[in-house]
């Protein structure tokens, strides 16, 4: 990672709320296509989620801690802040001397973007805040909300808009947190209704969802150059698993998330 900073474009796609159990299978059966042919070997990577929500989480991910393999450590990491003693900074990691990795990258010259999705990136009062203010040029609409049903469209649309009007010779760090995964997500199952609620089922609908527009996400942020691309979730969620329901909390549908990084070559197309 210290010699892909600076020469490649970096992508970083939260898929809120999202089941690693839920996409796996997804990948396996091909449900998810054009997630799947990105992910190495086709399948998705067991981590463990450095928080159970979403604001924990994105915090000790911005701070270079993204999801942790599930083996025994230490694992060497992408990217940390420098810090005495830190025994998963090895001679690759980007080391960055900003409490977080936001502006570490803008201070190499990145241009540093946020299109947000759930409340926490909203921006409509102080905690709203928190994430988003760490970027120089962020964007939330409640079209890229959790109870939009087109919320990822709206988003590509505007990560599009973002990359159109940059320089050519500018690097970007572009940040996008989809929220389509998250509750409310009964109504990405066809048949499904707002009475019966989300499910499993629903929840899967939705990464369906996000898959059939995600291909254009790929190709607008690699289309000025070759990039490096993280897609993860955050957490997990619970559907009434050993009695449990929604996330933070401790248990295994909330912890274990799905994790991948890869490059996206010049040109990659939008399906």
């Amino acid at each position: 990672m210290s010699r892909i900073v600076g020469s490649h474009d970096l992508l970083f796609v939260t898929l809120d709320t999202l089941r690693h159990d839920v996409a796996a299978e997804l990948a396996a059966v091909g449900r998810i296509p054009n997630l799947a042919r990105h992910l190495p070997g086709g399948a998705w990577e067991e981590r463990h989620a450095p928080g159970s929500f979403t604001y924990a989480s994105h915090q000790a991910m911005f701070a270079g801690f993204l999801p942790t393999p599930t083996g025994q450590g230490p694992h060497p990491r992408l990217f940390a802040a420098r810090f005495a003693g830190s025994e998963s900074t090895a001679t690759d990691t980007f080391v960055f001397d900003t409490p977080d990795l936001v502006s570490g990258l803008a201070g190499v010259g990145y241009r540093t973007v946020c299109i947000g999705g759930v409340g926490f990136f909203n921006k409509q009062a102080a905690l709203g805040s928190v994430l988003p203010g760490m970027f120089q040029e962020s964007h939330w609409e409640p079209e890229f909300g959790v109870a939009s049903p087109t919320s990822f469209e709206a988003q590509v649309a505007r990560a599009e808009q973002v990359v159109a009007r940059l320089p050519a010779e500018q690097r970007l760090f572009l940040f996008v947190n989809v929220s389509a995964l998250h509750q409310p997500n009964w109504f990405h199952r066809p048949g499904a209704t707002r009475e019966a609620g989300d499910s499993r089922a629903t929840h899967a609908a939705a990464l369906e969802y996000v898959d059939a527009h995600i291909g254009r996400l790929f190709a607008a942020a690699s289309s000025r150059r070759r990039c490096f691309a993280i897609v993860c979730s955050d957490h997990g969620t619970a559907y009434g698993d050993d009695g449990y329901t929604g996330h933070r909390l401790g248990h295994p549908s909330v912890w274990t998330v799905p994790y991948a990084h890869f490059f996206l070559e010049p040109g990659a197309s939008a399906r």
